[in-house]
């Protein structure tokens, strides 16, 4: 029996088509996170499968250690996912500004506050403390230019493609308050994070 396809739902596919494919569209956005995030997916899999090149230290519990990045690349490759998902699913692709605007605003978050407490650990001003109930030993200036020139740098490129990505899809009249909103939301975060890293307020744990 014929399929009876309904001309709305016609329509919006070839709306999604359209948006998706046109020059200027979104979709190299789409692909770039994509790759950007199964890389480092891959990167976090390899300490899962229990390789040591690279490790900053000597974990108390070798098992747990695999067990973290484990649950770290399985995350990653899901949010690497995503977007490839929500362009083409209905649903999804109406919430991508605010998909968007919280991969945006958390990973830039993230970048900052941690390179933040890396620089200030490097100079001697505050030296990074990684918890004891991970590391047996570790050495701080390794862990410091690792998370310095490796991790962050990631987030904040990620936060960037989820900008990107958000407000493609954004009305043009609204484009600057996003964008606004997304600034000063990941300003005062990156203020409430390096203040908890200093240990001036409440503690919150990244990365």
């Amino acid at each position: 029996m014929p399929r009876i396809v309904e001309p709305a739902a016609r329509n919006r596919d070839r709306a999604v088509e359209t948006t998706i494919s046109r020059p200027g569209s979104p979709r190299g956005i789409v692909v770039a996170l994509a790759l950007w995030g199964f890389a480092y997916a891959c990167y976090r899999a390899y300490y899962a499968a229990g390789r040591t090149v690279g490790m900053i230290g000597r974990p108390v519990s070798s098992a747990e250690f695999r067990a973290i990045n484990a649950f770290g690349a399985a995350i990653i490759l899901f949010a690497a996912l995503l977007p490839l998902v929500a362009v083409r699913v209905g649903a999804l692709r109406r919430a991508l500004p605010v998909l968007g605007w919280i991969g945006a605003v958390g990973c830039c978050m993230h970048a900052l506050v941690m390179s933040t407490l890396r620089v200030l650990s490097l100079t001697g001003v505050h030296p990074t403390q990684l918890p004891p109930s991970l590391w047996r030993s570790f050495d701080r200036q390794v862990a410091d230019l690792q998370d310095l020139l490796l991790n962050e740098p990631w987030f904040f490129v990620e936060g960037l493609l989820w900008a990107a990505l958000g407000i493609a899809f954004v009305a043009t009249s609204r484009r600057r308050a996003w964008l606004m909103s997304a600034i000063v939301g990941c300003l005062l975060l990156t203020v409430v994070g390096v203040l908890s890293g200093l240990g001036v307020i409440g503690s919150f744990r990244f990365g």
